[in-house]
C-alpha cells in the first residue's frame, strides 16, 4: 500500500519549528492514538461524555472543573462568551444579534495582543468580547491592568506565550490579584504552556491549553478551571461553541493523553541542548554560519538552536535560505520569528538526530550552491 504522501502527492516534513499547527502540531503516542480509535467506533451520551471526563481531567489536575474544547483558540472564544452570557438563555441564543448591556468588555495588556496565527482580538470578538488593553506594548503593570477594569468589565485576559511581550509586564499572581479586587475572573491563556495546575493554583479562574502541542493529543483543547466558569463554557455548546464541537475521539484522546502527560519522563531542556550540540558544531564550521544554544522566552524548559546567518557570506538572504529550505525535496521549517534579524531558530523536539543531520547537509548544499553562482 502506497503512504499518504503518495498517495496524495504530499511533501515528507522535518520540523524543527516546534508545535505548530501549519504542520500538525505534534505526533500523539501509540495508546493516545488507540482511544481515539475506540472512541470513533462506538456511542456515547455525549453530554455524559463531557461531564465525567471533564470530573476525570479536573481530578488529576486538582482543579475544580474541567472541559475539553476543540482547540486552544475555541477555548478563548467559549470562556470569553461564557463570562458574559453565564446563565442568560436570551443571551445565549442572541449573543451576536443584540447590543450588549451586561459587562463584555475584556482587559489584557497591550503586549499580550498578539497573533498567534489568528489574534487574539478576533477570539475575544467571536466571544462577544470588546478588547480593551492595559499600559503599553513594552510595560504594563498591575496598576496599569487594575486602572483599565470599569464596570463593563467581563474579565481579565493573560496571554502566557513566547508571542507576547516578556519585559516590564506584570505575572500571572499579580493578574489574579488585580482581578480579586474588582471581582471579576481572570482568564489565562497558557497554549503552548507545559505546566497544567500551575496558572490555575496561581488564581485564575479558566486556563486553556492546546491538546495538540506540550501534551500531544490529538487536535483539541483543554479549559479547566472554577467549577461555575467551566459549566458557563460547556453551556457555550449551544450557542458559539456549536461551530466549534469537539468529537467524542478528541475527548477521549486529550484525556489518555492527559494522563500519560503527567507519567511520563519529559525531555529536559538539557537532554536537547546535548541532542543538538554535534549539529551546533558542525553548522559552526560553515563560512558564513554562527549558531549556538539560546533557551525558550517564555521561561519553559525548552533548549533551541539560534542560527545565525551572515548574508555577504553565504551569497543570499535569510529569507531565501529559510524558502529554499521549505521548497526542497523534504520541506524543512525552522521558527522563523527574527528571520528579519538574520535569525532562525530549530526546535529539536520533534526532530531526530538524523533529521539534525539532513537538516545541516540541506543548508551546507544551498550555502555552497550559492557561493558557485
Amino acid at each position: 500500500m502506497s503512504s499518504i504522501y503518495e498517495k496524495y502527492g504530499l511533501k515528507q516534513v522535518i520540523n524543527a519549528s516546534g508545535r505548530m499547527t501549519i504542520l500538525g502540531v505534534s505526533t500523539p503516542s501509540a495508546d493516545v492514538v488507540d482511544t481515539v480509535k475506540y472512541g470513533l467506533n462506538h456511542y456515547f451520551e455525549i453530554k455524559d461524555l463531557v461531564d465525567k471526563t471533564g470530573t476525570y481531567i479536573a481530578g488529576l489536575l486538582g482543579a475544580e472543573n474541567a472541559v475539553v474544547v476543540s482547540c486552544a483558540s475555541a477555548g478563548i472564544a467559549q470562556s470569553v462568551a461564557a463570562v458574559i452570557v453565564k446563565d442568560d438563555r436570551w443571551l445565549l441564543d442572541n449573543l451576536h444579534t443584540a447590543a450588549l448591556t451586561v459587562p463584555h468588555e475584556i482587559v489584557l495588556p497591550k503586549g499580550h495582543n498578539v497573533n498567534f496565527g489568528a489574534p487574539v482580538g478576533t477570539m475575544v470578538a467571536l466571544g462577544g468580547g470588546r478588547l480593551v488593553e492595559a499600559g503599553y506594548a513594552n510595560e504594563c503593570s498591575a496598576e496599569q491592568l487594575s486602572a483599565a477594569v470599569t464596570p463593563q468589565t467581563a474579565a481579565i485576559m493573560y496571554i502566557k506565550s513566547h508571542h507576547c511581550v516578556q519585559k516590564s509586564h506584570l505575572s500571572v499572581e499579580q493578574a489574579a490579584s488585580v482581578a480579586r479586587k474588582h471581582n471579576v475572573p481572570l482568564i489565562v491563556d497558557a497554549a503552548a504552556e507545559e505546566d497544567l495546575q500551575r496558572y490555575y493554583q496561581q488564581g485564575a479562574d479558566l486556563v486553556i491549553y492546546s491538546g495538540a502541542k506540550a501534551i500531544e493529543g490529538p487536535t483539541s483543547g483543554l479549559v479547566v478551571g472554577k467549577h461555575q466558569y467551566v459549566e458557563w463554557v460547556k453551556r457555550q455548546s449551544a450557542g458559539i461553541g456549536r461551530a466549534m464541537k469537539v468529537g467524542k475521539e478528541g475527548i477521549l484522546g486529550l484525556t489518555q493523553a492527559i494522563e500519560n502527560y503527567l507519567t511520563r519522563e519529559k525531555e529536559s531542556g538539557a537532554q536537547m541542548v546535548e541532542k543538538m550540540s554535534a549539529f551546533i558544531d558542525n553548522l559552526n564550521g560553515l563560512t558564513g554560519v554562527t549558531a549556538r544554544v539560546v533557551w525558550d522566552a517564555a521561561g519553559r524548559d525548552i533548549a533551541r538552536a539560534e542560527i545565525h546567518f551572515d548574508e555577504a557570506a553565504i551569497g543570499q538572504t535569510t529569507g531565501e535560505l529559510v524558502q529554499a529550505l521549505k521548497e526542497g525535496a523534504i520541506a524543512i521549517y525552522f521558527r522563523g520569528y527574527k528571520a528579519n534579524e538574520d535569525i532562525v531558530e530549530a526546535d529539536v523536539r520533534s526532530v531526530t538526530p538524523e533529521q539534525l543531520n539532513t537538516i545541516f547537509l540541506s543548508i551546507k548544499a544551498l550555502i555552497t550552491g550559492a557561493k558557485q553562482a
